[in-house]
């Protein structure tokens, strides 16, 4: 069931929200918690009732699994138990996602023409398999005592973040099932989450399906080789970059606005990814919580940057490589993760460089700018635009392989980018006045304006901003000349909100997938 439908909008949301109200008056916490368990599943099973199965399958093994871990501590039976756990979990994944891409490969190098059977990717296996690694690896460490079979199977199927993220982690999410206030609607929270949805909504319906008319027909001819003039492919292109911008960070406030809905804050999984300054800061902003868990459950497991510079490097690769492959079972992913891999060696390389060349007191101040959240404290406008724009170059040009059907398909259009074959040519299908001026203002609005979160900053849109000790030094972030833009539970944005709504609503006029639901 897509978050952008009618079936969505008119039925299971409203009847969803008025069972919670009613049971988490009459029959209290575990109540309205098992209704949210049965929601999500039947949310779930709307697109294909077989893979509900699948679902439940997989909760019960991996709740059984996670249950032993806890009981076994760290001696050897449990790292046996863990292998076979996790084992299961990545074949899971392997088999359904991955089978068909090594069958085929396998199969053109051994010169054979093999035929393969079509398999049905379940809808958001990528992601719910990822929660339930980590929850696992975290029961082998003795973290996860004192869960219930229900609050597991809340943490992994709530409907909100199960298709497409934010990738939780089950210590932000189940001790929030267990506060008593969480099972009563509260009206701020409501005010909240309902403006975050509604935000999230107007990005998918009004932008990122609109985009989508620009960038569909240049990969599509692209596909087959053709040749593109530099304006086309640029528009292309850059039109993609802000589909896929809007789509994903649509969903991601639709997910925390609807998690929010029902008391619970899910952390922040998109944060304005496009103002980076540097490839390192890009995936602090971009998949927040996917770049997390492969930090702590990829990266550090492999060693981190704990054995030399040369074991950090390829550690480094290996971790941006394998979230390619993760993201699609195609060799354009590969290449897509590889590329982020060798961007984050340049630039580790270039600022281990810079630090070994600086002295003790500029070393300090450096290394102090390159680990902060935002990419470091300000620097001159000058070198701030530089910075962003080489980064955003950087993350245009890996795109093209992320969405190309082909490797000749990316490799056309990257030479048709450098105006190889001329500044125009004779394809006709796009207004390119129109997509000029679209895409135009939509760079600059990613480029300058705050985001979603930081419009309601004051009032704790995620987990990250209720964790922070000083709400206001959030807000500050937010530059002074657009803070008139700051979200305030005033006539006018309920007005705004209205439009919003509506507008986004009659303009549901055919399915449109968020684009990571197909990971």
């Amino acid at each position: 069931m897509l978050f952008n439908s009618y079936p969505f909008l008119l039925l299971f949301l409203p009847i969803t929200l008025i069972g919670y109200v009613i049971i988490g008056r009459t029959l209290g916490r575990n109540a309205v918690f098992g209704w949210l368990v049965a929601a999500s599943l039947f949310f779930y099973g709307w697109w294909n009732w077989y893979f509900l199965a699948l679902l439940l399958a997989s909760l019960l093994f991996n709740y059984a699994a996670g249950t032993w871990l806890s009981k076994l501590d760290k001696r050897p039976p449990g790292k046996f138990v863990l292998g076979v756990a996790l084992a299961f979990n990545v074949g899971f994944l392997g088999y359904f996602k991955y089978k068909n891409f090594f069958l085929e490969n396998v199969s053109a190098l051994l010169g054979a023409n093999w035929t393969f059977l079509p398999v049905v990717l379940p809808l958001g296996i990528s992601f719910y398999t990822f929660q339930k690694i980590a929850y696992l690896v975290d029961s082998y460490q003795g973290k996860t005592r004192g869960y219930g079979f229900r609050d597991f199977c809340l943490f992994v199927s709530f409907f909100p973040q199960l298709i497409a993220g934010p990738i939780t982690h089950h210590g932000e999410i189940m001790p929030q099932f267990r506060k008593q206030d969480t099972a009563r609607a509260h009206w701020g929270d409501w005010s909240v989450g309902l403006t975050l949805f509604v935000f999230g909504l107007a990005k998918k319906v009004l932008l990122a399906d609109r985009l989508a008319a620009f960038a569909s027909p240049v990969f599509q001819v692209a596909k087959g080789g053709a040749d593109f003039g530099l304006t086309e492919a640029w528009v292309g292109v850059l039109a993609y970059t802000l589909q896929l911008y809007f789509d994903f960070s649509g969903y991601s406030d639709m997910a925390i606005g609807l998690a929010r809905l029902f008391g619970i804050r899910l952390p922040m999984n998109f944060n304005s990814p496009y103002q980076a300054t540097n490839i390192a800061d890009f995936w602090r902003r971009w998949h927040v919580t996917l770049s997390r868990f492969l930090r702590d459950y990829l990266y550090i497991p492999l060693g981190g940057n704990r054995r030399g510079p040369v074991r950090k490097y390829l550690n480094l690769f290996l971790t941006m490589l394998i979230g390619g492959i993760w993201h699609g079972a195609g060799w354009t992913f590969v290449i897509w993760g590889a590329l982020h891999g060798a961007y984050l060696l340049v630039y580790h390389a270039w600022r281990d460089w810079r630090e070994k060349h600086q002295t003790p007191n500029t070393k300090h101040q450096i290394t102090s700018k390159l680990q902060t959240p935002n990419g470091g404290a300000p620097r001159p406008l000058f070198r701030t635009i530089v910075a962003r724009a080489v980064t955003f170059l950087a993350v245009v040009v890996a795109w093209v392989f992320f969405r190309a059907e082909n490797f000749e398909a990316a490799a056309s259009l990257l030479v048709s980018m450098t105006g190889a074959n001329g500044f125009t040519s004779n394809f006709s299908r796009l207004d390119m006045t129109s997509a000029w001026i679209i895409v135009s203002l939509l760079l600059l609005a990613v480029w300058v304006l705050p985001n979603s979160h930081q419009l309601l900053a004051r009032f704790e849109p995620t987990l990250e901003y209720a964790r922070h000790e000083n709400a206001e030094a959030q807000f500050d972030a937010v530059p002074k000349w657009a803070r008139r833009l700051v979200w305030k539970p005033r006539l006018a944005w309920v007005l705004c909100l209205a439009v919003l709504t509506v507008w986004s609503i009659l303009g549901l006029s055919r399915v449109s997938e968020f684009i990571y639901w197909q990971f």
